[in-house]
């Protein structure tokens, strides 16, 4: 006949184990990507945004579909950036937040490996306007 185990005092049992896991489950279920809603910023130009990508060397860092030569692993990549729900897991993927992320993204995240690049807002409105484009 086999053992049974005792509770021990401090040693979580399966079933506490088991609604952790599911609590952790439940959480991430809500990380879910967006639904690809096309994004338009007013008084941006999305392709002069693509320019300055380059200009301030975002490609360096990213890989960002439709810039000549941005292939870079260090940051995350910028694929399908209308898709997301989280500007690096702090803000919601919205156009302001975008915006502001890109002029200064140590205000949104302190610490954060993006450096401040000194953009100016009107370029960072057409950048965000290039990255929602993105599909």
């Amino acid at each position: 006949m086999p053992r049974r185990r005792r509770w021990r005092r401090g040693r979580p049992t399966a079933w506490i184990a088991a609604s952790v896991a599911f609590g952790i489950a439940a959480a991430l279920g809500g990380c879910r990507k967006a639904t690809g809603q096309t994004r338009t910023i007013a008084g941006a130009n999305p392709e002069r945004g693509k320019q300055l990508l380059q200009t301030y060397g975002c490609s360096s860092c990213h890989m960002i579909p439709g810039v000549q030569g941005a292939d870079a692993t260090v940051g995350p990549p910028l694929i399908d950036w209308s898709r997301r729900t989280y500007i690096a897991g702090e803000v919601p993927n919205t156009p302001d937040f975008l915006i502001r992320w890109i002029e200064m993204p140590q205000a949104i995240e302190p610490g954060t490996a993006m450096p401040n690049l000194g953009v100016t807002e009107g370029n960072a409105k057409d950048i965000a306007a290039y990255l929602y484009s993105i599909q």
